[in-house]
C-alpha cells in the first residue's frame, strides 16, 4: 500500500464537468470520420506574403472557417438537424463554432466563441473578429456568468437541457452554431490526425501540418499538407453528399480562397 507522500489528492476542476457533459452527449450520434490530407503550401505562402507586406499575420482558423461557410452553403445539407418530429432543419447561415483561448481572472481559458454567417464574411471580416475576440476579457461578461450558473447546476438538471438542446435544432445553433472547427495543437509542426466527439452534424478538426514530397506540374517538389479530419453525422449525411462536400472543401483550401481578395485590398 503506497504512503500518502507518493502522491497528491486535488479538486477536479468544476469547468470538467461541460467537457464530460458534451462528450456524453456526442456518443449519442453516429459519426463518421474522414482522414484527409490537404496541399496547403500556396495558401500558407499568401499568408506569409501578406505578413511581410503588412506585418499582419492572418488567421489560419479564420481562413478554414471561411472556405468551410462557403462549402456548406453550397451543401446547406451538411449541416441539417433534426428536430423533435423527426423533421429536417436546414439552415440558411452557417454559424461556425470555434475554440478560443480567453483570459479569464488573469487566466487562459479554452471557450467557445460562434462566428455567425461565417459564409457572408470576408476573410478579412472572419480574422478581425477572431483576434477581437481573442483580446477581449471575460472577466464579469455574460457568456462566463451563464456558464459558471450551468456548472453548479446538479447532474440531471444539465442533463435535462442537454435532452431540451437535442430537440431544438434553432436553440442548438444559437447555443453551439451550426458546424464546427477545432485545432488540436499536439502535433507541433509534425503531422497527424485527431478522432473528436461532437454534438454538430459536421466537425473540422486541423491536426498538423507536415512537408511532405508531392507531384506539380509533374514534378517532385517539398509541399506542406495539412492533416484534416471531417468529422459527419450518418444519420443525416450519407457518403455521396458527403463526397461533394469534401471535394469542394478541398478546392477552396487548396485554391487559397478569400486570401486573393485580401491581397487586392
Amino acid at each position: 500500500m503506497k504512503n500518502s507522500d507518493d502522491f497528491q489528492v486535488v479538486p477536479l476542476p468544476r469547468s470538467r464537468r461541460a467537457i464530460q457533459d458534451m462528450l456524453r452527449e456526442g456518443k449519442r450520434k453516429h459519426m463518421v470520420h474522414g482522414l484527409l490530407e490537404l496541399d496547403v503550401t500556396t495558401p500558407r505562402q499568401q499568408i506569409n506574403d501578406h505578413l511581410a507586406a503588412t506585418g499582419e499575420r492572418l488567421s489560419f482558423t479564420a481562413f478554414v472557417t471561411g472556405c468551410l461557410g462557403q462549402a456548406v452553403a453550397e451543401n446547406k445539407m451538411m449541416h441539417g438537424y433534426r428536430n423533435w418530429r423527426g423533421q429536417l432543419v436546414l439552415f440558411e447561415d452557417v454559424d461556425v463554432n470555434t475554440q478560443i483561448e480567453r483570459d479569464v481572472d488573469g487566466r487562459k481559458w479554452v471557450m467557445p466563441y460562434i462566428i455567425r454567417a461565417a459564409d457572408k464574411k470576408s476573410l478579412l471580416e472572419l480574422h478581425q473578429e477572431l483576434r477581437a475576440a481573442q483580446a477581449r476579457s471575460l472577466d464579469g461578461a455574460r457568456e462566463l456568468k451563464q456558464y459558471e450558473w450551468y456548472l453548479m447546476l446538479p447532474g440531471f438538471m444539465r442533463r435535462i437541457f442537454w435532452w431540451a438542446l437535442r430537440r431544438s435544432p434553432t436553440y442548438t445553433r444559437e447555443i453551439a452554431g451550426t458546424v464546427g472547427v477545432t485545432a488540436i495543437g499536439m502535433f507541433g509542426k509534425d503531422g497527424g490526425w485527431g478522432l473528436p466527439i461532437t454534438t454538430q452534424t459536421l466537425l473540422l478538426t486541423l491536426g498538423g501540418i507536415a512537408h511532405k514530397p508531392g507531384v506539380v506540374e509533374g514534378q517532385i517538389a517539398i509541399r506542406e499538407y495539412l492533416d484534416l479530419t471531417i468529422s459527419f453525422d450518418h444519420d443525416i449525411i450519407d457518403g455521396a453528399p458527403a463526397a461533394r462536400f469534401t471535394r469542394r472543401l478541398k478546392e477552396l483550401v487548396e485554391g487559397g480562397y478569400g486570401l486573393d481578395d485580401v491581397s487586392a485590398g
